[in-house]
This record gives structure tokens, sequence and C-alpha cells, in this order.
């Protein structure tokens, strides 16, 4: 893939009002793929007023049959385009072709969701009392601003853009500058729908954050969505505050994943590895800490470093590759500087390393995993976001509980037990947004994720996930 993009604004595309571009690289080779537009505080501007006039001159807000056939549309040509949208994305932010190919497939199922709920938006009335009527409307927020991560650029772009039409909103999205070219080939696929005003969706990306402090600090955006950081997360919060926007943010997080004696070992092994390692660990929900009851302990964690040393490392699009690069070389060394760290705090069971010959000058790291008993670890107090799974044991369920707890994070966890009361009984006890049951990473787009504590606020996917676009209006009269 060697291609430009531009920046779609206003129903055009467009260079930077300053001529400013960035190039995109291949984490798996380091080979330029293409040039993108790199977005300065004027195109924000532009294409915030594009957003602004659409949503109060045109009738977008008050057309949900239009709303749900325009997803379907999009929806139609991501699914045909998917191949291509898939290569795309495995090349620009090093996720495995078979992970790529499902998150565009995520996409779609994402798009046509939102569709049918576009013509359920129902509000209500009531006679309060004799003669006096109250109607409770649900309204779109206005403009959203939509900030993508580049982890998972076409599912996250659609699990807010997707609502946010549905609810009849306007909006600009801003594109990470790892996946600027991949999100320009989506926005190309909706942007021609039919019936979709050109201005109704902008996109831009950039390098710097002059952009997205705009969308957060502009009393013209009415809805943040952002996922990402928790720091940054924090952040934005802060400066919204100011306008007293809605906010919706995914953050970050560190799951636990509580393996008992009685689980399957083989399943549950398998199924910790593939969540731990999905696109190298860059995922906000995957499998971070392993807490295993003792009696097994040494069993599971014999098991999952052979598991995790089988994997091989290859070039992202490549069908035979069973783990990808970082996204980065930044992010590479910053994962060898926690496996150096991490000698300090426990014991490296296997120690992840970058590799040389033909995968040297991508940012590959192999995976590790470390035993580390304190709970307490800072090391264990922050979210890796890359191929370093820790272990650690416990005596019994109140420990179990205890530890995975101890963190200030709550976006997912998993149970490992034949005992489905069990698991139960400690779903319910996990401060946790998502609690999996001998699972892992299972997503779907009709059901809520979120996190408590500081992994974020709101929800998306789901009937919530319309929510967050929307408001009520109450309008009162007498007869």
């Amino acid at each position: 893939m060697s291609e430009n993009a531009r920046h779609w604004i206003a129903g055009r595309w467009l260079d930077s009002l300053g001529g400013e571009i960035a190039e995109s690289t291949n984490p798996s080779t380091g080979e330029s793929l293409g040039l993108f537009a790199d977005a300065q505080l004027a195109d924000g501007e532009a294409a915030i007023a594009a957003a602004r006039e659409c949503f109060e001159m045109s009738g977008w807000a008050h057309q949900p049959r239009l709303r749900s056939q325009v997803l379907l549309q999009f929806a139609d040509k991501l699914e045909a385009a998917k191949a291509d949208i898939a290569t795309a994305l495995s090349q620009e932010n090093g996720k495995l072709i078979g992970e790529a190919t499902h998150e565009v497939a995520a996409a779609v199922s994402e798009a046509r969701y939102y569709a049918g709920l576009a013509r359920n938006i129902f509000g209500r009335v009531t006679e309060v009392d004799q003669g006096q009527y109250s109607m409770l409307a649900r309204e779109p927020m206005g403009v959203a601003g939509i900030i993508v991560p580049w982890n998972a650029p076409i599912t996250l772009l659609v699990r807010s853009l997707a609502p946010a039409i549905a609810a009849g909103c306007t909006s600009v999205t801003k594109a990470a500058p790892q996946t600027a070219l991949v999100n320009a080939k989506v926005f190309q696929l909706l942007a021609y729908v039919d019936g979709i005003p050109p201005v109704a969706i902008n996109l831009v990306a950039e390098t710097g954050s002059d952009v997205s402090k705009l969308l957060v600090e502009s009393p013209e955006v009415d809805v943040i969505s952002y996922t990402g950081s928790t720091h940054v997360g924090k952040l934005i919060m802060a400066a919204g505050a100011t306008t007293l926007k809605r906010m919706n943010l995914e953050l970050g997080g560190s799951a636990p994943c509580i393996v008992f004696g009685d689980a399957d070992l083989d399943a549950t092994v398998a199924g910790i590895t593939r969540a731990a390692m999905a696109h190298t660990g860059q995922v906000c929900v995957a499998a971070s800490r392993v807490l295993a009851e003792k009696s097994i302990a040494a069993d599971l964690e014999s098991r999952l470093a052979e598991r995790l040393s089988g994997r091989e490392l290859g070039i992202a699009d490549r069908s035979e590759s069973q783990l990808g690069p970082l996204i980065d070389e930044p992010s590479r060394d910053r994962i060898a500087g926690l496996v150096a760290a991490s000698r300090d705090v426990g014991e490296v069971v296997l120690e992840g390393a970058a590799p040389g010959g033909n995968l040297a000058s991508g940012s590959f790291i192999s995976p590790s995993l470390v035993h580390v008993e304190d709970s307490d670890s800072e090391f264990l107090q922050q979210e890796i976001f890359g191929p370093l799974l820790t272990v650690d044991t416990f005596a019994d369920e109140d420990d179990a509980v205890e530890k995975a707890n101890n963190t200030r994070f709550g976006l997912a966890a998993s149970v490992w037990s034949s005992d489905q009361q069990r698991g139960l009984r400690l779903a319910n006890r996990i401060k946790s947004g998502t609690v999996w049951l001998n699972a892992h990473m299972k997503l779907h787009a009709e059901i809520e994720t979120g996190g408590y504590r500081e992994s974020g606020l709101g929800r998306l996917h789901g009937v919530e996930g319309l929510d967050e676009f929307l408001q009520t209006k109450h309008i009162s009269w007498q007869i």
C-alpha cells in the first residue's frame, strides 16, 4: 500500500490549510506506506464549523429512516471491501491479517446494529394530572467529537460514529496518525453513501494534539467520544469541564484472569494466551494479570510459558504469522524496559526480546511471562499494553477477589472454573465493567462495554452506546 490521505471536511477531500503532511509507516517492516494531511488548528475549526452548520440547518437530525439506510449502505460497502480494508489495517498498525479481517467484520456488524436502532428512538407521553400532559422526547446531542485510537481504528471508529449517526448527530472524527491511511479508506466508503449530507461527517488526522484539544474545549462540540489512555482521558475530562459537554471515555485497563484448580487448564491456557497476545497485547481489555489458585499455579505457569514461547513472530499481513509487531519502536523499547525492570519485582519465567534477521527492521518483541507475588507492586499498577503477562497466586475466593480489585482500573476481567456458581459469585464481587466466565475478550455490538473507576465513563456498544449521543427534552402542556 502506497498512497496519500487527505482530510474530509465540508464534503471535500482537502489538504491541510498550511500544507503540512506526515508519513505513515509499516510497523512490520519500517517501510513507508504513504503520506497524509497533517491537521492544524484551522483544519479543526473548519471541520467543526461544517458539522455545526449541518446539524443546525439540515434535516439530518429529523430523518431516522434516512440515517438507518445510510448505515446499512455503509455496512454493505465495508463488507464488500473487507479484504482490502483488512490488508490496509494489517500493514498500517501491525495487526495479524486474521485479526484485522475480524475487526472489519465486527465494524460491519456494529453499523448494521445501529441502523436498526436508528428507527427505534422513542420518547414517551404521560398524563401527570387531569389534562396535564408531559412528553419526553429523545433528541441528538448535536456535534460529536470522536477521537479514535490506532489499536483498533476500524471497529472503534464505527463503534462511536455509527451510534452518533443513528442518533442524528453530525461529527468530526480525529484519526490517530499511526492509522490515518486506513481511516481515510473507511471514510471514502461512507462519504459517498447515497443520502448522507456531505458535511454531516468530517475527518482529520494529526500528529500533534491541537485539533483534539479544540474538539474538547470548543463550545460548538456537544459530546466527546474518546478511547485511549487513562492519563489522556483525565486531561480531556478536565479540559471539557469549561463547557460541561457530555463525555464518553473508554480508558485503560489491567484485566485479571482468575484461574481456579477445577478449571479446564488446556482450554484456560489457550483462552488466556489468545486474549493476552491479541494484537500483541495492545488491547485495553487484553488478559494482563493471571491469578492462579496455589494448587495449580506451577502447572498453569509452565503451560503458559510453553504456549507463549511457541508464538512465532512474523510480518502481520502474512497468514502464517502468529504474533505481529508493536505499533512502533518506542512501544517495543518500552516493553523491553518493563521486561528488564521486572527482574527486580519477580521471577522472569519467559523473557521476551527483539528478533534479528529479516524482522529486525520492524518493531517486534517476543512474549514475556513474569511471576510477581506482590500484588501491591507498582509494576502491576499500570497498563502493560504489550506482550507481557504476569502470574500471581491466591489462596481462596476472598483472596482472589481482593487481588483482582487491587487496581485503579476496572475495565475487564475473567474467571476460569468448572463451578458456574463460583464464577457468578466472583463476577458479582469484581469491580469491572465486564466479567467473562471461562472466556476472555468476547465483544458484541449488542452488548454494552465500559469501565469502572479509572477505566472510563459511559458505555459503548448496545442501546446505552446510542444513549451517549442522545439527550432528553421535556415538553409540557395543559388541555
